[in-house]
């Protein structure tokens, strides 16, 4: 499966895509993530200047992400029991076909959610069955510039398709 200039939308995971799937606990209680500039930039810059509309899907109910999705300016749902629902309604509500959405995921909990997008990603480290079934791997690990990888992908298909 090859991505396209087709894509309308990006479903993103949160843990494991854009962050290296760890966590840091306090004693406190408070946790903690690591999270990658270039894919922030790269975010900010497939929503202005490739025009395609991002969303985070997450199973966590977590104010990082909250804060990181504001930050960069997406939508974002949280507490997400079935990935696969919640995209197909998504859709619904803002009139995208699923044909023309991009899933980037790195565990079991994102397989029925890739199953039923038109494209599906993930990053090096991702989980053996989803490494076998995603149509496109990405070379970085999760938090390690996956959207940045992503984005320099997308650019060299819109720039190979304006050269056409």
């Amino acid at each position: 499966m090859y991505l396209t200039n087709d894509i309308k939308l990006i479903a993103y995971d949160f843990d494991g895509v854009m962050t290296n799937n760890k966590v840091i606990l306090s004693e406190d209680g408070k946790e903690s993530v690591t999270v990658n500039r270039g894919d922030g930039f790269a975010v900010k810059m497939i929503s202005s200047m490739l025009r395609i509309k991002q969303v985070i899907i997450s199973t966590e109910q977590n104010p990082i992400v909250s804060l990181r999705a504001k930050k960069l300016g997406i939508d974002v749902i949280q507490c997400v029991d079935d990935k696969k629902y919640t995209i197909e309604e998504y859709c619904v509500r803002n009139h995208i076909s699923l044909k023309d959405v991009l899933f980037v995921g790195n565990d079991l909990n994102d397989y029925e959610a890739m199953k039923v997008t038109g494209f599906n990603a993930c990053p090096s480290d991702a989980e053996p069955e989803i490494l076998e079934f995603a149509g496109l791997v990405f070379n970085k690990k999760g938090g390690c510039g996956v959207v940045r990888e992503l984005f320099q992908y997308l650019l060299n298909i819109k720039d190979y398709g304006a050269k056409q």
